[in-house]
C-alpha cells in the first residue's frame, strides 16, 4: 500500500507545481489505489493564456496632444510635460531629437497658469548643433533652464532640436506658478 501511495503523492505535487489543483476531492481511499483519479486530473487548472498587449493610454511622439489636468489652477512642475521624438539626422549621421516642453495647465486662464523658473534634470546635456540658449541651456550638471526662466503661459510650448549620439532623459525638476508680469530673474 505504501508503494502506490508515494507515486500518487509525487503526481499531486507535480500537478500542483504546474497549476492550481484541487486535492480536496481526492479521498483517503484513493491514496491506496494505483490508478489515477480522473476527478483529480479534471480539477487541474487550464494552462495560462498568452499575455495580452497593453493598451496605450495616450498617443506617443512629439506633437501628440498632451492631456490636461482635470483640476483647475496652477500646479507648477506637475503641469509641465516634456515630449521627445526623433528629429532629422544630420548629414554626418548623428541623430537629432525634437523636444517640446508644454505647459498643460488649463481652465484657470492663461495668466493664472503661468509657470516660470522651469528647471529640467538633463544630465550632462550637450548638442552637436546649437540650441538657442534662451529656450534651453544647461546651467550646471543635471540642471537645465527653460525659456530663460521666464513664464510659460497655459498651452504654450517651447520647442527645440538637439543632436547627439544618444537621447537624453529629460524630466522636470522644479517649476513655479507666477503671475506673468512678476519678476522672475534667477
Amino acid at each position: 500500500m505504501m508503494a502506490s501511495f508515494w507515486p500518487l503523492c509525487a503526481l499531486v505535487v507535480l500537478l500542483a507545481a504546474v497549476g492550481s489543483v484541487s486535492i480536496a476531492s481526492a479521498s483517503v481511499a484513493d491514496a491506496g489505489s494505483s490508478s489515477l483519479n480522473s476527478s483529480l486530473l479534471a480539477s487541474a487548472a487550464p494552462p495560462p493564456t498568452a499575455v495580452l498587449p497593453r493598451k496605450v493610454l495616450r498617443p506617443a511622439g512629439v506633437g501628440a496632444d498632451v492631456p490636461h489636468r482635470v483640476s483647475l489652477g496652477c500646479a507648477g512642475a506637475d503641469d509641465i510635460a516634456i515630449e521627445q521624438g526623433p528629429g532629422t539626422t544630420l548629414p554626418s549621421g548623428v541623430p537629432s531629437y525634437t523636444v517640446d516642453i508644454i505647459n498643460r495647465c488649463s481652465g484657470a486662464g492663461r495668466e493664472a497658469c503661468a509657470i516660470s523658473g522651469i528647471r529640467v534634470r538633463c544630465g550632462w546635456f550637450s548638442s552637436v548643433t546649437l540650441v538657442d540658449p534662451s529656450k534651453f541651456r544647461r546651467v550646471a550638471p543635471d540642471d537645465c533652464l527653460v525659456n530663460d526662466g521666464k513664464p510659460l503661459l497655459a498651452d504654450d510650448t517651447i520647442s527645440f532640436e538637439y543632436a547627439n549620439s544618444f537621447q537624453y532623459k529629460l524630466s522636470v525638476a522644479k517649476a513655479t506658478c507666477v503671475h506673468p508680469a512678476a519678476d522672475t530673474s534667477d
